[in-house]
């Protein structure tokens, strides 16, 4: 008896990551307008994502810088309201000096609110004020309050004693005033402009004021002394404590009636809040993502349907199921990965022209950029599964035969 040889089995060859590309890329290079409109839905949802993360993020980094450049340890001391009249308590005329030796507290300024309106010349009424309120100053305020002079000089020691004035930036625009030498009317008498300010974020009130020399208020103006505002600054480490002991430093009998804010709470809040409203637009973004993952499905589909003689071909020749899965999901991940990249391309240029137009710093996180693209793969990867395994399925003979 002859002994039956047995027939080696045969092995599918190794497909290598160079073979996959290839073979997942062949539809793609064939039908390159079809490529673009389905990849378009993928960009236009990645890029709506970036952009608004990105301008979310560019305008949080401006208030950021505010409030870096501005700092978050000046607190503010107004008097409190008398509980039978309604009318402010006035606070000691020492108050500044009070507040400047509790320990931790490195700049003291006070303002004090005079009952005179500045104009700028006699001739124009009384009753039109412009909103500018005339206040003395002590000679530490402009550095409490870290502000700059747009031009000009501050008060010093020597004109805080003359008929000298130096306008916030508000009340310069409103009175006509571009420059020091020009003249402004108070009470009566002229006063020659010394200095503009620059904007005082945390402080408006200042940039809507005529500030004079706490001597001049005294000897001319019928100041009385007592500060009406206090603005102090102290290390970041303290601001706790030195908040907890201004009150009763300034008032020690009755601290119920001063009241102590923070004027950059506004600031820190809105940091903190910056973008809620941007949760609808990435929800539209969201959107936007998913019916561009509709489209990258049905082209696949459709891709299936149209190259069924191509899979016919590949299976009879030995191509495993599991190798035509990879070639549609690798397809399915280039279309996907390159509306990704033209998304993130485009979100990107969005966030830079609104950031640029805007005065904003131009800041796309890195999250943002590898979340959207991670997302896109994710998209991809659920898109092509389905024409993968449906092509995968599909019978050698029969895919011949209807070709």
């Amino acid at each position: 008896m002859t002994a039956h040889r047995q027939r080696p089995t045969l092995k599918a060859a190794r497909l290598t990551p160079r073979d996959i590309l290839h073979t997942g890329s062949a539809g793609m290079r064939s039908r390159p307008l079809r490529v673009v409109l389905s990849a378009l839905g993928i960009a236009i949802g990645i890029a709506t994502m970036i952009s608004v993360v990105g301008i979310s993020a560019s305008s949080k980094e401006k208030v950021l810088q505010e409030l870096d450049k501005l700092g978050t340890n000046m607190l503010k001391i107004t008097p409190g309201d008398d509980l039978l009249t309604g009318k402010k308590i006035p606070m000691a005329e020492d108050a500044v000096g009070r507040v400047a030796r509790i320990d931790g507290v490195e700049h003291v300024g006070g303002t004090g609110l005079l009952e005179h309106s500045v104009r700028r010349s006699e001739k124009i009424s009384e009753d039109i004020t412009g909103g500018i309120t005339v206040q003395a100053a002590t000679e530490g305020l402009l550095t409490t309050l870290r502000g700059q002079l747009r031009t000009g000089t501050w008060l010093n020691k020597a004109t805080g004693t003359y008929p000298a004035v130096v306008l916030g930036d508000v009340a310069a625009d409103r009175l006509g005033i571009s420059r020091p030498g020009q003249r402004v009317y108070i009470d009566g008498q002229y006063f020659t402009v010394l200095g503009i300010l620059d904007d005082l974020p945390l402080s408006p009130e200042i940039a809507r004021s005529a500030l004079v020399g706490w001597g001049i208020g005294k000897s001319m103006l019928g100041f009385d002394g007592h500060p009406t505002t206090l603005y102090e600054r102290s290390a970041d480490a303290e601001v706790g404590k030195v908040h907890s002991l201004v009150a009763r430093t300034v008032d020690p009998q009755t601290p119920r009636n001063v009241n102590v804010t923070d004027p950059s709470a506004g600031l820190q809040a809105k940091a903190a809040t910056e973008g809620a409203f941007s949760n609808l637009l990435l929800g539209l973004g969201g959107v936007a993502l998913l019916v561009g993952g509709v489209g990258v499905a049905n082209t696949m589909i459709i891709s299936v349907l149209e190259r069924r003689y191509e899979i016919g071909l590949r299976r009879s020749i030995g191509a495993t199921r599991g190798q035509i899965r990879g070639q549609f999901v690798t397809e399915s991940l280039l279309l996907s990965g390159l509306g990704g990249v033209a998304g993130i391309v485009l979100g990107a240029a969005a966030t830079g022209v609104y950031a640029t137009s805007s005065g904003l710093p131009w800041v796309v996180p890195l999250w943002a950029v590898g979340g959207g693209f991670g997302a896109t793969l994710v998209i991809g990867t659920v898109a092509g599964l389905y024409p993968a395994v449906r092509a995968s399925r599909l019978s050698p003979t029969l895919a011949l035969h209807a070709a």
